[in-house]
């Protein structure tokens, strides 16, 4: 689990939401879930849970990626820390953040997309970066 410096966002893999103390422990109060692939983990209640279930391989409703970044730009807007999770932590959840972040701050996706990416690894898939691009192009 990595944080976004000066923001309240963090990335993170499904290995994260394991042990939710070390969730709770960093002051997280919101996880927004995007594998498609990982099974549900129990959580404690007072952590507030979103998963938009979403998939490498450019097959996504646009609305659906839409939604997942827009519900992080929401948590962002309102300073809710938050956790965008993902199989890797290193493609679903780093276009999400950084579409939070275009969203929230009104720059564009590619400057966002760069500053998430140098917090750590990162492996973007083509077509879903692609389908970010189509999905949010208007927007941010």
């Amino acid at each position: 689990m990595r944080q976004v410096p000066g923001r309240l966002l963090w990335l993170g893999n499904a290995g994260d939401l394991w042990n939710p103390s070390n969730v709770i422990a960093a002051g997280i109060e919101a996880v927004v879930e995007l594998a498609d692939n990982e099974p549900a983990v129990t959580l404690p209640r007072d952590l507030i849970r979103c998963r938009f279930p979403l998939s490498d391989g450019g097959e996504n409703p646009a609305w659906l990626l839409r939604l997942a970044v827009e519900s992080v730009a929401v948590f962002l807007r309102a300073g809710v820390p938050v956790l965008v999770c993902c199989s890797a932590g290193m493609s679903r959840s780093v276009c999400v953040a950084a579409g939070g972040m275009s969203l929230a701050e009104g720059r564009p996706f590619a400057k966002s997309l760069t500053e998430v990416i140098g917090t750590g690894p990162a492996d973007v898939s083509p077509r879903l970066l692609m389908q970010f691009q189509q999905a949010l192009g208007a927007a941010v």
